[in-house]
């Protein structure tokens, strides 16, 4: 069967930047599934998107379907023919509906009988005749939330449609797709090649689009990009800081993209970089410029979509556009400093936090008494942390968090400087939010972890005292990120705190504002819960983290080292059969109505093997229990993989469930001090092969 390239671009209006990539990869991945679906064999793919169009190009498609050939089962033999052998008005009439006589049919025998069979050869439809609707249904399918109308047609896509291309080797392949006709009209660069451009070849399409100043492969696009913005960094000796997201933003909009390098005035300086970058990035698309000790130099490079032939124009009037939105921030800066972050703390006043529980006011004076009580458990003062929790949010209610909202915390870092307050005070007040977000930083100073740690646990207490949990994907109050949050930085940190004395002391700032009687149950419960998503990204298997979860450890600590520890242990040879072992002794145990023993009695042991496991069990005990001293699960649990002869030996040849009534209980109380050993640190009966 023939086959050749096929290519299919929509051509539209400048479409939404920071969804091009989503919508390429869906487009491609709808249409292959549509082609292979419909019995057409296709090979590599290769996605292009611009500013402009969304295409894809398939090697090697097919130019019809496969033939297929289908099978349809009639009646059953002893339906199908009479005592006589003579057909039945059934067999006729099934026959005949697939235009065959009966003589002509063939036969399907299985192992449950016997049925009549027409084995119908179905020839494979043309492709130029079936890809129009591929192309639509593929389209229908593409993730956009707000589909636009144009024009006086009923047509909807993301954007208005002025192109569709549909190309196989070199043949145009007619029909419509979004009200648009199939042609081999490219839309070339806005301005630089205006009139476009035509496809003779799909195998010609990404060099035909380059004549025309259009780079339509978003990755060679990027790195064009990081290319052109790395050289004019180094022309201007600063460094650009790495944002793929700005970077894949930028791709996103410009189709020939030129690297420049603009100036704003000195005097800027003077204002903290946050802001400076926030409108620079997040405004413009610009790519600030810093020295290579992370200062923000008076310059930043810029992406253009024109190749100009005066690009001091363009540069001249990229400083013109930057200038007033640097200007605003630069009063707000001067503005701000007016007003000590103190004097603006009773402004939060009127600034709702929740309903229920009260202001952002209400919410620093509980963070606050929170942090002090945290830093005291970590052996420091709580003053510092006290202080910062009281003016952690100030910054809310100032004019550049107003108009920067991503510079709250760092803005009141600075104020705090200006008005004077410790070097301590200032850190953890931007400290408390880390960290925003997953692989974030964490808090470095005391105060600021606990300043972090009492700002989360306010939101989880408080949310949760109310009775306005999590549910499904509903989150507003981005609770889930606290709670993960909140075991990263006591994990991380290695700060010895304990959960339930954690919210034990955030529920008390509360007074009697909370609703829920169980609200200490059910904070505990969400955080332990929090511990599977947050050690699965780390590649932990989760029959580990079930395994330490069992135990229920509310040290945050104390619980990565048992993961780590059952981690290391699943590794080991032995772990297998302990496991399987102990998934055994807790289907016994569990069936034992009365109380064990606690000590085994040594004189009702008979059984070479249940001695030598009695022995085993000693000698483990004392390594373990020594390593256990230290924190050491690690150590303890490879200690008890000594045990994996013994044991298997024991139940090899002993009878638990002996006759002899005193003997059974005996070996029940030894199981079960075999189990507890484990069960120090975790429930390895979990743990799957």
């Amino acid at each position: 069967m023939q086959s050749a390239t096929l290519l299919v671009e929509i051509g539209t209006e400048e479409l939404p930047p920071k969804a091009l990539k989503g919508l390429s990869q869906a487009f491609g991945d709808a249409l292959q599934k549509q082609l292979q679906e419909h019995n057409i064999a296709t090979g590599t793919m290769h996605l292009f998107a611009s500013p402009r169009r969304l295409a894809v190009q398939l090697q090697d498609v097919a130019t019809q379907q496969a033939d297929q050939v289908v099978e349809k089962r009639g009646p059953s033999v002893d339906v199908a023919f009479d005592a006589d052998g003579n057909p039945t008005k059934a067999a006729e009439g099934w026959t005949r509906s697939n235009g065959i006589t009966v003589a002509e049919a063939d036969r399907l025998k299985t192992d449950k009988g016997e049925w009549l069979l027409y084995k119908a050869e179905v020839k494979g439809q043309p492709l130029a005749g079936l890809l129009p609707e591929f192309v639509q249904r593929a389209l229908a399918q593409l993730p956009i939330p707000k589909p636009m109308r144009w024009g006086t047609s009923n047509v909807q896509f993301i954007r208005p449609v002025h192109t569709v291309t549909m190309l196989h080797g070199d043949q145009l392949i007619p029909g419509e797709v979004l009200g648009v006709a199939s042609s081999n009209h490219l839309l070339g660069h806005r301005f630089h090649c205006p009139q476009g451009a035509t496809l003779t070849s799909a195998d010609d399409y990404e060099a035909t689009l380059e004549g025309a100043y259009v780079l339509a492969d978003f990755a060679k696009r990027r790195q064009r990009i990081v290319d052109g913005i790395s050289a004019a960094a180094k022309a201007a000796k600063g460094v650009i800081r790495e944002d793929n997201d700005l970077l894949d933003e930028v791709t996103a909009l410009v189709e020939w993209p030129v690297a420049l390098t603009a100036s704003f005035d000195e005097s800027f300086l003077d204002v903290p970089k946050e802001p400076l970058i926030v409108t620079m990035k997040d405004d413009q698309r610009y790519f600030p410029l810093e020295d290579s000790e992370g200062n923000l130099l008076s310059k930043f490079v810029f992406v253009t979509n024109i190749e100009s032939k005066d690009p001091a124009q363009i540069i001249s009037g990229n400083e013109r556009v930057v200038r007033p939105r640097l200007a605003d921030a630069q009063f707000f800066f001067e503005t701000d400093k007016k007003t000590p972050l103190e004097s603006r703390v009773a402004a939060l006043g009127n600034v709702l936090f929740q309903k229920q529980l009260g202001s952002i006011k209400d919410k620093s004076d509980r963070i606050s008494q929170v942090a002090a009580g945290i830093a005291t458990k970590l052996g420091q003062s709580g003053d510092v942390a006290a202080r910062a929790g009281y003016l952690c949010k100030a910054d809310l209610v100032s004019q550049m968090v107003s108009e920067f909202p991503e510079t709250q915390g760092v803005m009141g870092m600075h104020y705090a400087r200006n008005d004077g307050e410790a070097d301590g005070v200032a850190e953890a007040i931007f400290e408390h939010y880390l960290p925003r977000f997953s692989g974030d930083s964490l808090p470095q100073s005391i105060p600021g972890c606990a300043v972090a740690l009492a700002d989360k646990l306010d939101s989880l207490v408080g949310i949760f005292g109310i009775g306005q949990t999590p549910k499904g994907d509903r989150d507003p109050f981005a609770l889930r990120r606290a709670a993960i949050g909140l075991l990263r930085i006591i994990v991380e940190k290695d700060l010895p705190l304990d959960l339930q004395e954690l919210i034990a002391l955030s529920r008390e700032s509360f007074g009697e504002l909370l609703s829920n009687a169980n609200v200490a149950d059910d904070v505990l419960e969400f955080l332990l819960g929090r511990f599977r998503p947050m050690y699965q990204e780390q590649g932990i298997s989760v029959d580990v983290i079930q395994a330490v979860l069992a135990r229920r450890p509310t040290a945050p600590v104390d619980f990565d080292k048992r993961v780590r520890a059952v981690a290391s242990f699943r590794e080991l040879p032995e772990a297998e059969a302990l496991a399987a072992a102990n998934k055994r002794v807790a289907n016994i145990l569990a069936k034992v109505e009365a109380p064990i023993a606690d000590k085994v009695d040594s004189g009702l042991l008979s059984a070479q093997e249940e001695i030598g496991l009695v022995k085993a069990l000693e000698e483990a005990e004392m390594r373990s229990s020594s390593a256990l001293e230290q924190g050491d699960y690690t150590g303890a649990l490879k200690a008890l993989a000594a045990l994996q002869k013994p044991v298997d030996g024991f139940f090899d040849n002993v009878m638990v469930n002996a006759d002899d009534t005193a003997v059974r209980e005996n070996r029940q109380a030894l199981l079960q001090r075999l189990r507890g050993l484990f069960l120090q640190i975790a429930d390895i009966s979990v743990l799957n092969n």
